[in-house]
């Protein structure tokens, strides 16, 4: 069971992203969706399935955001009345800016219910959430006070990490909190990313611990939009990426090469250090295009493993 393997530190996770419909859609509409998302996700038979929590992060940046929001519906919501026939666990993303303590420890209690699925707590895309927002200490010490213990994992950011150089004392402080697993935001960025669990692996064996999974998120690129999109949400193209893919004949396709290069060099580092590493190749584009590259980029990473 995925709970279990992440709890045993288990290397070789792989995971698969989903981006549940937007809202307002009718039902037999969001069936029809999730019936090809079950027949995909079954072929594919990933470890486990993310769910992400989408959240306007206009604030965060004062930069126009290359598509419009779309507000999407709740992933436990999704995951339970459309998903229901998937026989994988799930991983569920959850914002708690939003939230107010009693409506996590509730959310929390019903995704328990299933005994199999883990969560991952997001907070708020900017410091600039009104003041009686929950902070995600918060939400880590109000759950860590249920009887039993949530398996949580923690987002990981190599960016934030290459500016800040404290995002490793962050991971230390998400596993006191109960993070038994950490995700990447997406990697294009090898050397940030090894940067990273470089002083991830050093903090925690300065505090006499073993890392816990590091699970990298690969997505597929397919446009110049697609790639100022990732460009907003924070993601770093060092210059000779970024280079390679506008020149590219075939962008889509050059990712998907770029991404699996980068797996490599990352995964022989992270060897080295004796971090267990596991992979999640989100597939968030509405482009079939994409959506197929997104299964091809998980299966080449999965005989890689």
């Amino acid at each position: 069971m995925l709970r279990d393997d992440l709890r045993a530190r288990r290397d070789g996770l792989r995971l698969y992203g989903l981006t549940p419909p937007k809202r307002g859609q009718d039902p037999d509409t969001v069936r029809a969706i999730a019936e090809r998302q079950i027949r995909r996700i079954t072929a594919l038979a990933p470890d486990g399935l993310v769910l992400y929590d989408l959240q306007d992060e206009a604030a965060r940046t004062d930069g126009a955001r290359p598509f419009p929001f779309l507000p999407t519906l709740e992933p436990l919501h999704y995951s339970r009345d459309f998903l229901a026939a998937l026989e994988v666990p799930r991983v569920l993303y959850k914002c708690v800016g939003n939230q107010s303590p009693a409506e996590l420890v509730a959310w929390v209690d019903a995704l328990e219910a299933g005994g199999r699925d883990a969560c991952v707590l997001v907070g708020a895309p900017s410091s600039a959430q009104g003041a009686g927002a929950l902070k995600l200490g918060a939400a880590y010490q109000l759950l860590g006070r249920r009887a039993t213990p949530a398996c949580l994992g923690g987002v990981a950011i190599a960016e934030r990490h290459a500016r800040k150089l404290d995002e490793d004392e962050r991971l230390v402080a998400k596993h006191a909190a109960g993070c038994c697993f950490f995700v990447s935001q997406t990697v294009f960025d090898a050397g940030a990313t090894k940067s990273l669990l470089s002083d991830y692996a050093l903090a925690f064996a300065r505090a006499g611990l073993e890392p816990v999974p590091f699970i990298l998120s690969f997505s597929p690129c397919g446009s110049l939009k697609t790639m100022a999109f990732m460009k907003w949400l924070g993601i770093s193209f060092p210059r000779w990426l970024e280079n390679d893919l506008r020149s590219a004949p075939d962008i889509l396709r050059k990712s998907v090469d770029l991404a699996l290069q980068i797996f490599a060099d990352v995964r022989a580092f992270a060897k080295e250090k004796k971090i267990p590493l596991g992979i999640n190749v989100e597939s968030v584009s509405i482009r079939k295009e994409e959506i197929e590259a997104s299964g091809e980029l998980f299966a080449s990473l999965s005989a890689r493993m």
